[in-house]
């Protein structure tokens, strides 16, 4: 890839306004989509304010046409089919021998029909979901896990560099999707246990610091401990990730574990508490505010 290559990026939210941004001060030539007309014009007036000349598109269609490659960013399964396979979708707008990269979290089975309809058309295609966050996109230090063709992942790598610390291709199409699976549930298990352990030291009085000093440092350390133990000790959810979208990939993990015959009851518990959350109307707020439904020791 060039950086004369042409890029359509569908999609402008927390995570894609930021990586189509990179591709764009990487000097791709870069369109973008979003649903939003408005937040299309925002992010194209916050790149011009940057000196970075982009284009938007009336359509996914109009997006994708001509473009090397296309890269979608979009929220669940039936907003990605939209984008892609329904009228005015990106799909039939694109070149043999182009490539979709799709970084949207779905499920393993749209992964896998994407690639499908992709490849009837001659072309490629990678699902590749991200972790890292809004701070990740912003400071393009994502993570990326990703299925699809080996020769695919060349084209593709040297492009999304522009916004990754690091790239893992995992296995064929739907594969980038289940390791997200697989992401995602060893998030909502880790929150678990720190948000009980959060409870525990403070009804017994502990100095929270200095127990997050004692403990960060051993077997229990984790990036969640690092990054939002003090702020839910001071019940400061708000770090873009929400409970809404975690319970959509939850639920698509918990789904894919059942096709394969496996039981996840850790998962599926956590998910119920989020559900709680959610009931009380903190479907906004990040996942970490998964502490919140416990009680406080002076709450009891």
């Amino acid at each position: 890839m060039s950086s004369q290559s042409k890029i359509a990026f569908i999609g402008l939210g927390v995570m894609g306004a930021p990586m189509a941004r990179h591709l764009a001060a990487a000097g791709y030539s870069v369109t973008a989509y979003n649903r939003t007309p408005a937040r299309a014009e925002a992010w194209r007036q916050a790149c011009a304010d940057l000196g970075l000349e982009v284009a938007t598109a009336p359509s996914p269609a109009e997006a994708a046409r001509d473009a090397d490659i296309v890269f979608t960013c979009v929220g669940n399964d039936d907003d990605l089919a939209e984008v892609l396979l329904g009228p005015d979708g990106a799909i039939d707008a694109m070149a043999p021998g182009s490539l979709l990269v799709d970084h949207t979290t779905v499920s393993a089975d749209m992964a896998r029909r994407i690639d499908v309809e992709a490849n009837r058309r001659g072309i490629a295609a990678i699902d590749a979901p991200v972790s890292g966050g809004q701070a990740g996109a912003e400071n393009g230090a994502l993570a990326i896990m990703c299925g699809g063709s080996a020769e695919a992942m060349a084209f593709a790598t040297p492009v999304m560099d522009c916004y990754a610390a690091r790239i893992v291709h995992v296995g064929a199409a739907g594969a980038g999707q289940t390791a997200k699976m697989a992401n995602q549930m060893c998030i909502a298990g880790v929150l678990g246990g720190l948000s009980e352990a959060i409870r525990l030291a403070s009804a017994a009085g502990l100095d929270m610091d200095k127990t997050f000093e004692a403990i960060s440092g051993g077997a229990a350390r984790s990036w969640q401990m690092e990054n939002r133990w003090h702020t839910m000790v001071q019940d400061k959810f708000d770090f873009g990730f929400a409970i809404d979208w975690m319970r959509k990939d939850l639920n698509y993990a918990l789904a894919e574990a059942r096709r394969l015959g496996l039981s996840s009851p850790i998962t599926a518990l956590v998910d119920q508490f989020y559900a709680e959350v959610q009931a009380n109307g903190g479907g906004r707020l990040d996942t970490s505010a998964l502490v919140s439904r416990l009680p406080k020791g002076d709450d009891k």
